[in-house]
């Protein structure tokens, strides 16, 4: 029996009932499954009883090597790629996949918000399936008002929806890890990108996520007090004045567009953030 190693934040989820569950609650697609993480292989034999085609990638050499035995006939047969490598340094350089695709993942703790991330900016990734740990979860489905909402509830809501899906205690993993984890989903509905997109290239999603730290920064001050620390304090008062916002809302209290609303008075009236 191989061991988890702590490196790679393994924890190998072996329960058979959380396994069928994480792939009854893939959204119905016709898309590819990349998976990462793949491990020793559990999660990818239920993926294959719902869909044909699967890429897989996983830094783990030791897992490679098990997996390239485990579904020689699917690699045999092209419904299995297998990426051995670090997907961070490999999504760095390239597209993950030159088509649409649906993430499935059982995602490290340490690593999962990045991945996430990566996966919301791809447009070539529809929907994302993935288990984290739960403060996570709630941190990219919380809606405005919720003490999680964040600005990875901000990122989500603008593409798509999100739900948590269910929980999954400790006991359900090989070794059982401290924290309870957490399946959800966000299934895309609009791109970030071009014409049709949100932003109008990577440089301004780039400068959105430097406003929303911006706006986060100090959860518990007014969103006017964050965002005076980087722009203009009279150009921010006039904004919210137009937008009859309060002067003391604070970030959790304001609504996804109008996030999006004030961010783009910015660009126009400060021509970026100021330093």
């Amino acid at each position: 029996m191989i061991k988890a190693k702590k490196r790679f934040g393994q924890n190998f989820l072996r329960d058979e009932s959380f396994l069928n569950r994480i792939v009854e609650s893939m959204p119905n697609s016709d898309n590819i499954i990349v998976e990462i993480g793949p491990g020793l292989g559990d999660l990818t034999k239920k993926i294959f009883v719902k869909r044909d085609a699967v890429k897989a990638f996983e830094v783990d050499t030791d897992l490679c090597k098990i997996l390239k035995n485990l579904f020689s006939s699917h690699i045999d047969e092209s419904k299995l790629e297998l990426i051995c490598g670090d997907i961070l340094d490999i999504w760095q350089r390239q597209n993950l996949i030159e088509q649409n695709y649906d993430l499935v993942a059982n995602l490290p703790y340490y690593i999962a918000t990045k991945l996430i991330l990566k996966a919301l900016e791809d447009e070539n990734c529809k929907n994302i399936t993935v288990m984290v740990q739960k403060e996570v979860a709630d941190k990219f489905c919380a809606v405005v008002s919720d003490r999680n909402f964040s600005s990875l509830s901000i990122l989500t809501g603008l593409i798509g929806e999100s739900r948590i899906n269910f929980l999954v205690p400790p006991s359900a993993f090989e070794p059982p890890p401290k924290v309870t984890s957490a399946v959800f989903t966000i299934e895309k509905n609009k791109n970030y990108y071009g014409v049709n997109g949100v932003f109008e290239d990577e440089k301004e999603f780039r400068e959105f996520q430097y406003y929303l730290r911006i706006a986060f920064i100090a959860p518990r001050k007014t969103l006017i007090k964050n965002l005076s620390s980087k722009y203009e304090k009279s150009v921010l008062v006039n904004i919210f004045t137009n937008f009859s916002l309060q002067s003391n809302i604070r970030p959790h209290q304001l609504c996804i567009s109008n996030y999006y609303l004030i961010f783009k008075e910015l660009k126009g009236k400060t021509d970026g953030p100021i330093k």
